[in-house]
């Protein structure tokens, strides 16, 4: 049985209160709560073992290097990954997004190749993209959402022309909550040798990921929304791909030998780890995804399936609330607008005032907000420790916003 109580627990900052009220977190779409295994790993590493990792002798380093290195297994487990050696370890999916876009993208495509883009992507799936589209002359198409904002799998693979070098598609909308088909993508586009790569960034936190089974090229997660540490992620790199990219960035851990007229590189996946990693971020990861792990993925999607469900109900009641993105199966992420004066900015204010946290703004994602016609939206995402209690704050803060706003 879920015991979100016995979860809230785990997570001490939960226990605070904002302005006077008990916090109410629903901003976990732009970084979640930590629980306090992940918090005594991080203080522990930092207190008792730090040193750096790998080429050092000592105990220290031994020590640290043991569990950094570990670290590549228990994401190749949370992301259903067979060979640990796919897995890229870095400060998260910006990081893993550029090296994409630097390493493999851009000694392979010139002017006039094309790139394919939901315009449901989060700026960090599309700003290294428009450097290629800058610089080389690369051509980005879009595919619109549907009506109910959810994005046809198969408008995405009608897209691919005989200049597509590459699908860059997320898996879970942070605005919409659209869950997006990536399996059907990837099997349609491999078929016509086309690479895919998966922003999961939304995805990995809120339901099972199997990439041996998807079939993408690149997949992308950052730990900060994964209940881990700021500055930590991964990029799983389909090892084919390995042999046709090169180094993103250079120094450290990356190289083999270096000399003044020649240089040679490290084995995948160090060739793309440059320089002292985020070590205590990683092993912060790492202790975050043993802890979802333990928890069970399949009853964290089963309980945030209910409490979205059960939001739905609550938001779908105010006559007055605009709520983005209806598609089938959506995951428990909600924006949404006011009927009349009230901006989204003054509308969290007014929530924070009740102790409800929730995220105001374009959500990093401009070409979606010019799809829908909106500048701007609160949003109220999900996560694990969250209850339908919390969701009743809110309904009730959101009618104290409207009776303010009139």
């Amino acid at each position: 049985m879920y015991d979100v109580e016995k979860i809230r627990a785990d997570f001490p900052i939960l226990s605070r209160e904002v302005n006077g009220k008990p916090l109410v977190y629903l901003d976990n779409g732009a970084s979640a709560q930590k629980p306090k295994a992940v918090i005594d790993a991080v203080t522990t590493a930092y207190a008792e073992e730090y040193s750096n990792v790998h080429r050092g002798l000592h105990t220290l380093s031994n020590i640290a290097t043991e569990k950094y290195e570990a670290v590549r297994g228990t994401v190749a487990r949370f992301l259903g990954v067979s060979d640990e050696s796919q897995i890229v370890l870095n400060s998260g999916t910006t990081e893993g997004i550029n090296m994409v876009a630097y390493g493999w993208a851009m000694p392979r495509m010139e002017a006039g190749d094309e790139i394919v883009l939901s315009v449901m992507e989060h700026h960090a799936n599309i700003v290294p993209w428009h450097f290629l589209r800058e610089r080389q002359g690369v051509v980005l198409k879009w595919v619109d959402t549907e009506p109910d904002g959810s994005l046809d799998p198969q408008k995405v693979l009608d897209a691919i022309g005989p200049k597509t070098k590459l699908v860059a598609v997320t898996h879970l909308s942070n605005v919409l909550g659209t869950v997006v088909d990536v399996n059907t993508i990837c099997k349609g586009a491999r078929a016509q040798g086309v690479p895919v790569l998966v922003d999961g960034s939304q995805a990995a936190v809120h339901m099972p990921v199997n990439l041996d089974e998807m079939g993408c090229d690149f997949y992308v997660v950052t730990g900060h929304k994964l209940y881990g540490p700021s500055a930590s992620g991964a990029a799983f790199v389909r090892k084919e791909r390995y042999d046709e990219m090169r180094p993103f960035m250079g120094g450290g851990d990356m190289i083999r030998e270096v000399h003044k007229d020649w240089i040679s590189w490290n084995d995948p996946p160090m060739k793309f780890e440059a320089g002292t990693p985020g070590i205590v971020q990683a092993i912060g990861l790492g202790v975050a995804l043993d802890y979802m792990m333990g928890v069970g993925m399949q009853a964290i999607a089963a309980h945030e399936a209910d409490l979205g469900a059960y939001a739905q109900d609550r938001l779908g009641g105010l006559n007055w609330l605009n709520v983005q993105g209806h598609a089938p199966g959506k995951a428990a992420i909600f924006s949404f607008t006011m009927d009349g004066a009230a901006h989204p900015h003054d509308l969290s204010t007014i929530l924070d005032k009740k102790g409800v946290a929730v995220r105001a703004g374009h959500h990093c994602a401009n070409p979606l907000m010019d799809h829908i016609g909106l500048t701007a939206t609160c949003r109220a995402s999900l996560g694990m420790y969250n209850t339908r209690a919390e969701i009743d704050t809110l309904v009730e803060a959101l009618e104290l916003a409207h009776d303010l706003f009139g």
